[in-house]
């Protein structure tokens, strides 16, 4: 989400030519990428993963693409119009556009980016009966779904940013209706600062055999300590880089009172427990995780995650985590 903006090509290519090196397979995109939106920059960050694949001349097989349809937004006006909704055409025009600009013939995972209809999400936690307005049916969004399967643009399907309703009606749907796709996974934020998953979602994805793909695992760099210094973080970090410009990640992710007093809480007790990374490694270690998406803008963050994979958590690391996340649930909804 950060190749195209953050990241010129050059820059992107260095870093995916390190995390396929240290054995990183699965790449994750959507067609509104990078952000912040911008009309000028949508569809970068699939076109500069396409273009890696194609200048290192690595077999497609070799790597796992997922990438995202836009939901309605009614903002993003240069993505069809919108997009106002999820219906079978603005579906099969996505995809088709994705597959172009990533110059491939198969998309290993398509997802929803968030639901068609009312949901509260990036930050809000409370559902207003009073908001919900008329949406396109699971229907026809599986429908759709089906006919790119059936002509072998996508293999697999998945959800983003949703909630256990909806995960369980598009499992309904699907099993009622003969050759429409099952959902194998959602793609949810999941981080120390961010537990709701385990709320409701855990046991649907448990009972269904759904894999989560858990965002932003370090609550888009809070937990990396990086804004609590005197400065306030480097200029280019991306709540200081986009601030004012990026509502929806400002939302979730904003530096209140409450989210630095969980955040510092924990990294306090990183020092003392020296025991580095352990926030990334916490997320790793979720029995129903199927991968952790992280955007690195920088090899040393790259290097930093790919670490997490080597440390261990201890039963006692793990009761001081859930004694935090008790003095401080989910701070970053």
């Amino acid at each position: 989400m950060t190749f195209g903006e953050q990241n010129s090509l050059r820059q992107s290519f260095r870093l995916l030519d390190e995390a396929f090196s240290a054995g990183i397979n699965f790449f994750d995109s959507a067609e509104m990428y990078p952000v912040p939106q911008l009309a000028g920059t949508q569809g970068r960050s699939e076109e500069y993963l396409g273009r890696w694949i194609r200048d290192r001349k690595i077999s497609r097989d070799r790597v796992i693409l997922a990438t995202k349809v836009t939901g309605p937004s009614g903002q993003m006006t240069w993505i069809r119009g919108g997009p106002n909704c999820l219906d079978a055409w603005n579906i099969t025009k996505a995809i088709d556009n994705s597959l172009l600009r990533m110059q491939t013939d198969y998309i290993d995972l398509y997802q929803i980016h968030w639901p068609d209809r009312y949901v509260p999400m990036f930050g809000q936690t409370e559902y207003d009966p009073i908001q919900q307005f008329s949406s396109i049916s699971i229907e026809e969004q599986l429908y759709a779904l089906s006919r790119a399967v059936d002509a072998g643009k996508i293999r697999y399907v998945g959800l983003s940013n949703e909630t256990p309703y909806g995960v369980m009606k598009f499992i309904q749907v699907a099993e009622r209706v003969s050759g429409h796709p099952r959902i194998v996974s959602v793609q949810n934020s999941y981080s120390l600062l961010c537990r709701t998953f385990d709320s409701g979602m855990a046991e649907c994805c448990h009972h269904e055999r759904i894999g989560l793909l858990a965002y932003s695992p370090l609550a888009m760099g809070i937990l990396s300590g990086k804004y609590f210094s005197p400065d306030g973080g480097s200029a280019d970090a991306r709540l200081n880089l986009f601030k004012g410009r990026y509502s929806e990640g400002e939302s979730r992710y904003n530096l209140s009172n409450y989210i630095i007093k969980a955040a510092t809480m924990i990294s306090h007790f990183s020092s003392l427990c020296y025991c580095v990374n352990h926030e990334s490694a916490f997320v790793l270690r979720h029995p129903l995780v199927a991968s952790a998406v992280f955007g690195a803008t920088k090899l040393w963050q790259l290097f930093e995650v790919l670490n997490a994979v080597k440390v261990e958590l201890t039963c006692e690391i793990i009761a001081e985590i859930n004694d935090i996340h008790a003095k401080f649930p989910n701070p970053c909804p």
